[in-house]
């Protein structure tokens, strides 16, 4: 069972793509990101993506990923979690937490104080999950326009 929520490192990569895989198809959909991206995005000299793992002495099972964007209402940053995935055999000890916390700290150290995220409507554990993280659920529809490349 892993124990240690931590900051993912390069070697964590493999890892990384194989959970994102499995959370991909836990959401019924299908992610196929460029592991040589990713990596840059996390770990480059100008990473755009906070990424964070629970892992004991085994690989990862499983992380999180958020960036920094702002808030044209509140005039201010927030953090924008992306990614909470657990291994269903990591689930229920408390990781879920345990990641949301390092989030809230990272969040803390940075002077920011809003966090945001989504989950799909049919993911009732997951919003009781967050309801008891002290969430409070806005109703809004996401949209996504995919733009082909060299079109945006």
């Amino acid at each position: 069972m892993p124990t240690l929520v931590r900051r993912a490192a390069p070697g964590d990569m493999q890892a990384l793509l194989e959970l994102v895989a499995e959370h991909a198809a836990f959401e019924q959909a299908t992610a196929r990101p460029d592991a040589q991206a990713l990596s840059e995005a996390i770990f480059g000299a100008r990473p755009r993506l906070l990424c964070w793992v629970a892992a004991g002495q085994d690989a990862p099972a499983g992380y999180m990923t958020a960036t920094c964007d702002f808030s044209t209402w509140q005039a201010r940053p927030f953090l924008y979690m992306d990614c909470l995935y657990l291994r269903a055999t990591a689930r229920n000890h408390g990781l879920g937490a345990r990641l949301l916390d390092a989030l809230r700290e990272h969040a803390r150290l940075a002077d920011i104080t809003r966090l945001q995220w989504q989950t799909p409507e049919w993911n009732q554990a997951a919003a009781r999950f967050y309801r008891r993280q002290g969430a409070r659920e806005l109703r809004k529809r996401r949209f996504v326009l995919e733009l082909e490349e060299g079109e945006g």
